[in-house]
């Protein structure tokens, strides 16, 4: 699920204080950068999903590969965060943002998966809302791209889902589990972000009353009671 570098594109990358360091909150879940202490956590997770996962990926399993992973995640171009719940702190899956250009590219690949007893829930796709959230709205990104072999239906769900577009068909795109494997690349800009209102704040506020396509209509000024005529006293 994640893209190639392309090493004719650059960008500047913005200061280290621009970096995701807080939570993104939702109502069911959040999303935070990995810490050394969800070791045990993540690795359970990822013994409890291997069968679940195969072929499709192959989770960092080893103490040796988690921390190498944590590592990995204070890149400059690369955000790695866990999808965790709000209620008891379980670690239920990952986001992963790679290759992030910023300049005139702005884009990023993106990755992710579920742990196999929290899959079918909803908070893959909770998770993704907060995702391209951070993604468009924080690091300002125009595009974000997910790789994804074509026989992997559930995450081909969560994409469209949640508003990505199919751009096309890469063969033996990503090399997965030894084997060079087939994956669909599908997209989403800004603009798509924004057009689908998951950016509350391009959306045209309507009168009540207004329908798609019918302008609202006219307000009409109160109108002032005319004083009847004072009747004379005989």
């Amino acid at each position: 699920m994640t893209g190639t570098e392309n090493p004719r594109v650059g960008g500047s990358i913005p200061p280290p204080g621009h970096f995701m360091s807080a939570s993104r909150v939702g109502r069911r879940v959040l999303l935070r950068p990995p810490r050394a202490a969800d070791q045990a956590g993540f690795l359970a997770l990822v013994k409890a999903s291997r069968a679940f996962h195969r072929p499709w990926m192959r989770p960092p399993g080893t103490p040796a590969a988690f921390r190498d992973y944590v590592g990995w995640s204070r890149k400059e171009t690369l955000r790695r965060m866990m999808l965790v719940r709000r209620e008891d702190g379980a670690i239920l899956g990952v986001f992963n943002l790679s290759q992030i250009f910023f300049g005139d590219f702005r884009s990023a690949y993106l990755g992710y998966w579920v742990g196999a007893p929290f899959a079918g829930q909803g908070y893959m796709t909770e998770g993704m809302e907060l995702l391209l959230r951070y993604a468009f709205r924080t690091l300002k990104l125009h595009r974000v791209e997910a790789n994804v072999q074509p026989g992997n239906a559930e995450s081909i769900a969560l994409v469209r889902r949640t508003g990505f577009r199919r751009e096309g068909f890469s063969p033996r795109y990503l090399k997965v589990a030894g084997r060079w494997r087939d994956h669909e690349r599908w997209a989403m800009t800004v603009e798509d972000f924004r057009s689908s209102r998951r950016d509350p704040g391009t959306a045209r506020r309507r009168s009540p009353l207004a329908s798609p396509g019918r302008p609202a209509p006219p307000s009409r000024k109160p109108q002032r009671r005319r004083p009847s005529p004072r009747r004379s006293r005989s």
